[in-house]
């Protein structure tokens, strides 16, 4: 559905990322909206062309691919509609009144999860990157700010910019499954780190070598300092199931290739994206075991003082369970552990995918196949005006178009300081 910006208004902004403006836009049967026909109201994400972030506009224009063409699933937004000027590019996706699961966390009193919560909202995540893998993508910017809650307490996932597309391998038989190809190409991403120039090949010899020299600076300060306060020594491996030793490459991980881009959020990149062995839908796994400690503990489990002690915890440090063992649940620690394995090839999912994940104990009597049937959400927001559709009287809603426009106006001369400055700089007589 074609979206006019020139209509839009919007009662407030939501939201301001590194991608764009988010703002809740009213929608009336009086069409004031700029959707079609819309009533209530929905969320509309505005890129300004304008930006001078490097490759933005690529990247603001790969997460409407992904929603255009390759998100489908009960727990990933749908496209309302999509429009663009000369200076923006919009698209409107429903309206999450709930927040994000990290502003719910924040309001719990001891600011945990129960283990009940936790398994309802991390199936649905599941879910959603099981939808987002099955169309070759991986999510890689997986946290609770980017877990929406909907009027009806379910999650949606959101924010797709720093998501790609995996290339296929080459593969004589005709096994690989067809899969539906976005209508722009796989973005490059913007890396915390390396940038790299080519969309599928590891990244050249000078962002490969910065990336190496990275992890030799990290492991080399490390065994200098012996293992300082914060880090433990050199972490265990993880408890693996038999499966997992199979030597054989997994069917599932050998159809699709490796990005090796450095992408995504500090305390939840994997290790392998930190050493730059390039990485493929594991990464999402890995950030799904984060995801559950910080739910169950209050904090990320790798967090450092700063971003270089980050990444060393994360390449070494021992994933610690704090707090009285006899309270926690052991199939809730397993899990977290079996995600958290550092060799991505012994990692939950790693073989078979979201499915060995909800195979895993700590999901057991789950229905899957009726997650938003039978699954009583732990949380429901409030009703408030703006998800009955409400839409704000006179002179309290403002142009979209025009937000951006008053954005780029020089600054009104102030009087003061050009006398100021002109009294200093004139001549004396």
């Amino acid at each position: 559905m074609d979206l006019d910006l020139d209509r839009a208004r919007a009662l407030r902004v939501l939201g301001r990322g590194a991608m764009g403006t988010v703002f809740l836009v009213s929608s009336s049967p009086s069409g004031n909206s700029g959707v079609n026909g819309g009533v209530g109201c929905y969320a509309l994400k505005v890129f300004d062309k304008r930006s001078t972030k490097p490759d933005a506009e690529r990247r603001a224009r790969w997460e409407l691919s992904v929603l255009s063409d390759l998100a489908r699933g009960p727990h990933l937004p749908c496209l309302l509609g999509s429009g663009e000027t000369d200076s923006l590019l919009a698209w409107a996706v429903p309206y999450c009144p709930g927040g994000d699961l990290n502003e719910l966390r924040y309001n719990l009193p001891d600011r945990v999860f129960s283990p009940a919560a936790i398994r309802f909202y991390v199936a649905e995540t599941v879910s959603a990157l099981a939808a987002l893998h099955s169309s070759g993508v991986v999510y890689r910017d997986l946290k609770p700010e980017n877990l929406l809650l909907r009027s009806d307490g379910h999650v949606t996932l959101t924010d797709f910019d720093l998501s790609r597309l995996l290339p296929p391998i080459p593969s004589s038989s005709s096994s690989s499954p067809h899969r539906r190809r976005p209508r722009v190409s796989a973005r490059s991403e913007i890396p915390l780190v390396a940038a790299k120039s080519d969309q599928f090949l590891p990244p050249p010899p000078a962002a490969r070598q910065k990336l190496q020299n990275l992890v030799r600076f990290i492991m080399r300060s490390t065994e200098k300092s012996g293992g300082d306060v914060l880090l433990s020594k050199k972490a265990k491996s993880a408890r693996v199931s038999p499966v997992s030793r199979n030597k054989q490459p997994p069917a599932a991980a050998a159809k699709w290739g490796k990005s090796y881009s450095f992408v995504g959020t500090e305390e939840y990149v994997s290790p392998e994206m930190v050493q730059g062995e390039g990485h493929g839908f594991a990464v999402d796994w890995w950030a799904v075991g984060v995801l559950v400690y910080e739910m169950a503990f209050g904090r990320t489990p790798f967090k450092g003082r700063n971003r270089k002690e980050t990444f060393r915890n994360v390449l070494i440090k021992d994933i610690e369970f704090p707090g009285d063992s006899r309270r926690r649940s052991p199939e809730l620690t397993d899990l977290i552990t079996r995600l958290l394995e550092r060799d991505p090839k012994r990692r939950l999912g790693y073989r078979g995918g979201a499915d060995e994940v909800r195979a895993h104990p700590f999901f057991a009597g789950v229905d899957w196949d009726l997650l938003e049937v039978v699954s009583r959400p732990p949380y429901i927001p409030p009703v408030t005006a703006d998800v009955d559709g409400e839409v704000a009287g006179e002179g309290k809603d403002f142009s979209v178009r025009e937000y951006f426009e008053k954005l780029h106006q020089p600054p009104p001369p102030n009087p003061e300081t050009e006398s100021s400055s002109s009294s200093e700089f004139s001549p004396e007589f």
